[in-house]
């Protein structure tokens, strides 16, 4: 395994990602997603530890935001590639983080009520698709009215539009990641537009996508159809 996430090809992960300033290079949350979804948990503490050594003269809240953004990116993408992958690649994260590094409570709120994570669901889906949430938005109910409920609810409303660990643009670059390990060419296509729409640019898009698939076929996955290409979305897509 620690072929595979060499320190050569995780710095060279990190190089994909073009820098700019007053972000920070999110490179480790899509690699260490793009390992979990592939079902190779055994390279995310790899990751991990690579990124925090660049974190070892820090802040100890700088350390901890690292720890919790790829933790949090485990646990969001878990409804994309499956729990038991999302379990897989927690627990060796886990074996790896300091205790100083850990969390011992729920980073969300327990006593809000379900009606407030439909308002919230409603925000962050319409944030991340545009003028096109309503059209997404019935064709999950269309398929199923409990499909609906739970994407707007469940799945954007408690566990996406949480942003007290990751970004909402680095939110939408791990759920990229997962879509393209899962080579799942119709949501890889919503979930690239929706990083534009959160703030990302299209080179920064660009460079996820070829950093999730980079991942990917690091350990022999391929894609049926073929990835999407990034579409460079003008003002009015947005």
């Amino acid at each position: 395994m620690a072929s595979i996430a060499s320190a050569q090809f995780l710095s060279y992960l990190k190089a994909v990602y073009p820098t700019r300033a007053g972000r920070a290079n999110p490179w480790y949350i899509v690699a260490a997603v793009a390992f979990s979804a592939s079902n190779r948990p055994q390279a995310v503490p790899i990751v991990f530890q690579h990124v925090l050594e660049e974190y070892n003269n820090s802040t100890h809240l700088e350390r901890i935001s690292v720890a919790r953004k790829v933790r949090d990116a485990l646990f969001k993408t878990g409804l994309v590639c499956g729990y038991s992958r999302a379990i897989n690649a927690l627990l060796e994260l886990h074996k790896v983080t300091p205790d100083d590094l850990k969390d011992t409570e729920p980073q969300r709120d327990l006593d809000a009520p379900v009606q407030e994570y439909v308002k919230r669901g409603q925000a962050c889906f319409k944030t991340l698709y545009g003028d096109t949430a309503p059209a997404v938005q019935n064709l999950l109910d269309s398929i199923y009215p409990d499909m609906g409920w739970f994407s707007n609810t469940i799945g954007y409303g408690l566990t996406y539009s949480f942003a007290g660990a990751l970004t909402p643009v680095e939110t939408s670059y791990a759920l990229v990641a997962a879509l393209i390990t899962m080579d799942t060419p119709l949501q890889i296509g919503w979930h690239l537009d929706g990083a534009m729409r959160a703030g990302a640019s299209f080179e920064e898009v660009k460079a996820v996508r070829r950093i999730a698939m980079e991942v990917a076929e690091s350990v022999g996955l391929s894609w049926s159809e073929g990835v999407p290409e990034v579409k460079n979305l003008d003002e009015s897509e947005r």
